[in-house]
This record gives C-alpha cells, structure tokens and sequence, in this order.
C-alpha cells in the first residue's frame, strides 16, 4: 500500500451517527472500533468511537473518532489530516519534518492496535496524524 492522505474528523459522542450518514451519502464500507474494544469495556464513554473508516466507491478515505474523555472539542477545529500506509521510512520522512518547530501530542510510537502512531500540530497549527502500519518502534 502507497501512503495516503485523508480527512480526520473528531466528534463529541456522535461519530457512529455521523459516520453512518456519510456512509449514506457516499457508499461503501464503513469499520468502526470502539475504545472498549481496546480498553475497559466498562469505562466511561467505552461505546465512543475509537477510530472509524469509511472507503467509498469513489476512492474517498474519510476517517473519524469520538474525542477521548478528558480531552477537548470545539466544533470548527475538528479536523485533522492523516498520513498513513506501510511505507515506514516515508511516512517516519513527514513525521520529522511535520515535528520541525510543531508540537508533538502524541510521539510516534507503537500503540495498543500494533502499528505505530503519533500526532503533532505543525508549525502552522495545523495537526496532522501519523499511522505506520503493522510498524515497530523507531
């Protein structure tokens, strides 16, 4: 798989509606993981949208997540941009220059799902996603 860029939309509770209306309005197939999937199935918010996909007959990727608890959403500021593919070196190249005077949220790192992920907001505040498939640990 080549690397990718797509929209990352956060939302407050309502991914999984939101989602499934995007899949209405332009098809295709839709994978949705909860944070209880990957977590405490009995915590706060564990039904919440950890990550949803959406790849539509097009060839739209439009990706999204419910915001973690203890995190904050403002309407309006709740897209990000998401780099993501097999290609490790490439996609560690974005990471390094995309970090350069940005501030790092999230470090580059293998996560709980396997593949390596990190977030930084770039020196121009825009934030931008990082997910290295089936990666290790750089």
């Amino acid at each position: 798989m080549a690397s990718r860029l797509n929209p990352y939309i956060s939302f407050e509770h309502n991914a999984r509606e939101a989602m499934e209306f995007y899949k209405d309005v332009f098809g295709g197939d839709l994978v949705i993981s909860t944070f209880g999937e990957y977590g405490d199935q009995d915590a706060p918010g564990a039904d919440d949208v950890m990550h949803a996909q959406l790849e539509t007959p097009s060839g739209f990727t439009l990706m999204a997540s419910d915001t973690p608890p203890g995190m904050s959403h403002t309407a309006g500021d709740n897209i990000s941009i998401s780099l993501s593919g097999d290609d490790a070196d490439q996609l560690r190249g974005y990471w390094e220059k995309l970090s350069d005077g940005g501030t790092v949220a999230v470090p580059l790192q293998k996560q709980m799902w396997g593949d390596e992920f990190g977030s930084v907001q770039d020196r121009f505040g825009i934030t931008w996603m990082v997910n290295i498939a089936g990666g290790q640990p750089g």
